[in-house]
């Protein structure tokens, strides 16, 4: 500041002042300019630190998540958080630590040493979650997780919306026999998206069946190891839990001889783009809205989103059709 100082003619003070657009400073534009010039000339830059100190905060957002940087489909939380954090003017500073505590208290405490604006905490999946204390020291907004009595705002997907949008392309196909594969895993998806089959299915007038729901691992021997009980119980369609399971039930249902969707129309759940996308067919399912999650905790971050009484933002499972209807 002192070179910028000396090549434009004047104080240090005013230097400070034209830099950080000090409002009520009386300086005459020439004198500004003077200043510019210099500050181009010399390639100036303001110490980024000891300004946070000054005005208590930062152009930086922290996100802190457990492994979604490591997921590619959980990924896009980071990618939707830095696109809004930048369309604001702050820079996101991203930690992902693998779920090891102690370099999670490391990078939150690195964050605080930095002034940021706020923190994003996320998991990769849904789910409840114990809240770091050193969270509460500044402003923090969950994303993909939530906690119950925290008082922290949690930005989430809607599983209950996601599960009726499933059912719901089932019976628009002209479906009313129809098939849940859920988890075993207690979770929010386990009981949200259950929930929206089950309220699809009594809009439409058909009767809810427990028969019709069988539970299995979440993943791909899951839906295989439900296929002949599936048969056997007579349906037309089936939604599965996630694209996992519904790959292990194409697989059981091509041993058998049976076609999708000639013979069995199948929805699944996550939009994994490496499995629904590259099935034969192609999976008609329900996208986690991963992008959005991460830019709607930005945005509530900031105070851009209404303040909900409850402190949970639940965010739209969008449909995406393909070829197993």
């Amino acid at each position: 500041m002192r070179d910028i100082a000396r090549e434009a003619g004047v104080s240090v003070a005013t230097v400070s002042h034209v830099v950080n657009d000090k409002p009520g400073a009386r300086i005459g534009e020439e004198t500004k300019q003077r200043v510019h010039d210099a500050v181009a000339k010399l390639g100036y830059r303001t110490n980024a630190l000891a300004k946070n100190l000054s005005v208590g905060s930062s152009r930086f957002i922290g996100l802190v998540a457990d492994a979604i940087a490591t997921t590619p489909f959980a990924g896009q939380i980071i990618h939707g958080a830095q696109d809004e954090a930048w369309r604001h003017g702050y820079v996101l500073l991203v930690a992902n630590t693998d779920g090891n505590q102690a370099a999670e208290q490391d990078a939150i405490a690195m964050m605080l040493e930095h002034q940021v604006r706020g923190i994003l905490y996320s998991t990769w999946y849904h789910r409840e979650i114990e809240v770091p204390p050193s969270l509460l020291q500044t402003d923090t907004v969950l994303v993909d997780c939530f906690s119950t009595g925290s008082g922290l705002p949690a930005v989430v997907p809607d599983e209950v919306q996601g599960g009726r949008s499933a059912t719901e392309e089932l019976i628009a196909a002209g479906h009313e026999r129809i098939a849940f594969i859920n988890t075993t895993t207690a979770s929010p998806a386990l009981t949200g998206r259950l929930a929206g089959y089950r309220g699809a299915l009594e809009a439409a007038g058909l009767s809810f069946d427990e028969d019709l729901v069988f539970p299995t691992a979440p993943e791909q021997e899951g839906g295989y190891e439900v296929t002949a009980a599936i048969i056997d119980s007579g349906v037309s369609a089936v939604f599965c839990h996630n694209d996992r399971v519904a790959m292990g039930l194409y697989d059981g249902l091509r041993e058998r001889g049976l076609r999708i969707p000639d013979d069995i129309a199948v929805v699944g759940f996550d939009n994994q783009e490496v499995i629904a996308a590259h099935l034969r067919p192609t999976l008609s399912t329900i996208a986690l809205p991963h992008y959005e999650l991460g830019a709607a905790g930005i945005r509530v971050l900031l105070g851009l989103e209404p303040e909900r009484d409850d402190q949970t933002y639940l965010i739209n499972c969008p449909t995406i059709r393909r070829q197993s209807l």
